[in-house]
């Protein structure tokens, strides 16, 4: 695979939960709590990435709800389900001290659920960064590539609308990639019909946006709006070529969360030595393999985990 460039840039931040309940100052043992990380599957591994890279000090926990993914073909009522069921669990069992929704899709159907049932812990979600795409873009003409339960959900027609007529978005749903590329973990990094299927679509739906390059009336900045696909952002830089910008939230969702619980006195101590515990729902395997190819972590930090 060829190389690309990635411009990484700020994602307009969803608002921070309330802070009921939440002392200015809090104790030793809470700042040592980790933080949790969930996605329907091994998508979020991406915005873990980031977050480990930005708070090496800090101890995660990371849930992988494979047994139901793909989210982003699924109905609001089973992703708003597992994603309180999921908050609930690693609030009650790993007693985390924030809570990331690594998932465009759970962000989409139920962040505002979360924040209500959950007054009391930070929590911080994703969402496609159209505003910082627009700001970069220079034809005015951006791309979105998401699932379609991000893209035909309320919340992403806000955030849309609230973009103004200045820019022009090209919006399109991409059935079947996600899965595809949770599936993948299943085989060998190098098995060519796994990347064989990523790649046919990934260039189905680069090319069902229409022309893109940097001349006007072209989609020069291209958005990813689930966090599985910065997995396939090789073969998605090689199709839109060079010359197009490609954003990605996780740096932004570490920096948001950093910012969070430095306001909450709720930072590791700088001394600390930083611990990834990686659970799943699904095939313990298949996180393994993900974990070995995207943070070099070893089978020892993954445990398989029933969240019913």
């Amino acid at each position: 695979m060829a190389g690309f460039d990635l411009l990484r840039v700020p994602m307009h931040p969803p608002p921070d939960s309330s802070a009921a309940g939440i002392p200015q100052r809090q104790g030793v043992a809470e700042r040592d709590a980790p933080i949790g990380v969930f996605d329907s599957g091994v998508g979020g591994l991406s915005v873990l990435r980031a977050l480990r890279n930005r708070m090496p000090h800090e101890h995660f926990v990371y849930l992988a709800d494979s047994s139901h993914a793909p989210y982003g073909e699924k109905g609001d009522a089973l992703v708003q389900q597992r994603s309180l069921t999921i908050a609930r669990f690693l609030h009650q069992r790993h007693q985390i001290k924030a809570f990331v929704v690594a998932c465009n899709t759970a962000t989409a159907a139920a962040v505002q659920l979360l924040r209500s049932e959950l007054p009391g812990l930070p929590i911080v979600g994703v969402e496609p960064a159209l505003k910082p795409a627009a700001a970069h873009s220079r034809t005015h003409h951006v791309g979105v590539l998401a699932t379609r339960g991000t893209v035909t959900s309320e919340r992403f027609a806000r955030l849309l609308a609230a973009q103004g007529s200045g820019t022009q978005f090209a919006i399109q749903a991409c059935d079947g990639l996600a899965w595809a590329i949770e599936q993948s973990t299943a085989a060998p990094a190098d098995d060519a019909q796994a990347q064989a299927r990523i790649q046919a679509l990934c260039a189905r739906y680069v090319h069902a946006l229409g022309n893109l390059g940097e001349q006007p009336g072209q989609i020069d900045t291209l958005v990813l709006g689930c966090t599985h696909y910065v997995f396939a952002l090789p073969w998605l830089q090689d199709l839109a070529g060079p010359q197009v910008q490609i954003i990605e939230t996780g740096p932004a969702v570490a920096r948001h969360t950093h910012q969070l619980l430095a306001q909450r006195d709720l930072l590791a101590h700088r001394d600390t030595a930083g611990a990834t515990t990686l659970l799943t729902t699904g095939a313990l395997a298949a996180l393994a393999s993900a974990a070995q190819r995207w943070l070099a972590l070893d089978a020892a930090h993954c445990t398989a985990a029933e969240v019913e």
